[in-house]
């Protein structure tokens, strides 16, 4: 059997892909696959959080808030660093909002995701940095997955290109670069930063086996590591972007992030201890506690019994208190009647 040549480019999956419809609903790839990298970044923080004495789950009571203000944040970044695509005359105002047409801003999820975890932490007597500690990897496997969404919405490509994997962009394609012939091949930059990202988490998890990493010192590493990769990979996008201070708005949120990694690294490794407790308590949870406060609600009577217990004993005193009551009565009325002898 003859051997079958190396394919010469990266083919991009039909837009018919993209979405499709069951019964009245429509679904979205890109959708689906932020809402599937959510789950699974949620399922991996909770195992590292109840690794470090945390409570089986709580990582969902701040894992809600902070997707909500990620979500959030992700899309007014993009919307912010992209106004064309948004702001012209004739557009359609709510397709600021329409997040399953791609577009929302990794750099603008974090900020957003950040401040909902910030104040879930507090609410919840967690240490903010332990679960961002705890979280860090995950997000960025998350990030990873949801590189596949730009692909099926056939955006954020790079430089044309010759290489053997170069990426196959329709010419109908409304971000395809004006003057360049159709057939023409792009970097394909969603495969550079997933496996960009893909490498991170590995690293991280060697680096976690390998050193002491508390106190944010994990989240310094994702925020250099993904920044360093960010940069590099978002200069050679040709989709349109705002320049500030001579640079893609994108290259400066992820410089600014390597930038606090840095700086958080030097903070972090300043302290002393940092195997400490998740809880802003120092308590470790532990399924003994919870099985102890479970028998001891079970052992205590309920509240209702109890109640009638003593509602009941105080009906026989009081009885008993208004007969002798009236016997002492009686005996003084009969002793006057009598006659006198």
């Amino acid at each position: 059997m003859p051997l079958q040549p190396a394919p010469a480019s990266i083919p991009s999956p039909p837009l018919e892909w993209a979405s499709f419809t069951v019964g009245p609903f429509t679904f979205h790839a890109y959708a689906l696959i932020i809402v599937a990298a959510i789950i699974i970044a949620t399922w991996w923080t909770n195992k590292r959080m109840t690794a470090r004495g945390g409570e089986p789950w709580i990582v969902i009571d701040i894992v809600i808030p902070a997707v909500l203000l990620g979500l959030l944040g992700a899309r007014l970044y993009h919307v912010f660093t992209h106004p064309a695509d948004f702001f012209y005359e004739g557009a359609e105002w709510w397709r600021v909002f329409a997040i399953w047409e791609g577009g929302n801003a990794i750099i603008g999820a974090l900020i957003g995701g950040a401040i909902g975890a910030y104040f879930a932490c507090r609410f919840r007597g967690v240490r903010f940095l332990a679960f961002a500690d705890a979280v860090a990897p995950a997000i960025l496997l998350a990030q990873a997955i949801g590189r596949l969404g730009n692909w099926f919405n056939h955006e954020l490509f790079g430089w044309p290109t010759n290489l053997p994997w170069g990426l196959e962009i329709p010419a109908t394609n409304p971000a395809f670069p004006a003057g360049l012939p159709a057939g023409t091949l792009f970097h394909p930059t969603f495969l550079y930063e997933l496996i960009w990202n893909l490498i991170g988490v590995g690293l991280i998890v060697l680096l976690g086996r390998m050193f002491r990493l508390g106190r944010g010192r994990t989240l310094a590493i994702y925020l250099i590591w993904y920044g360093l990769g960010r940069m590099m990979i978002e200069s050679i996008r040709v989709d349109y972007s705002e320049i500030v201070l001579g640079m893609r708005s994108n290259v400066l949120g992820a410089l600014i992030m390597v930038l606090i990694g840095i700086g958080l690294m030097i903070w972090s490794l300043r302290q002393r201890d940092t195997d400490v407790s998740i809880y802003t308590d120092d308590h470790v949870w532990s399924e003994e506690d919870e099985s102890d406060r479970d028998a001891a609600t079970d052992k205590s009577p309920a509240p209702d019994a109890e109640d009638s217990v003593v509602k009941e004993d105080s009906v026989e005193i009081s009885q008993e208190e208004s007969d002798d009551n009236e016997d002492e009565e009686k005996v003084p009325a009969e002793t006057e009647t009598r006659p006198a002898s």
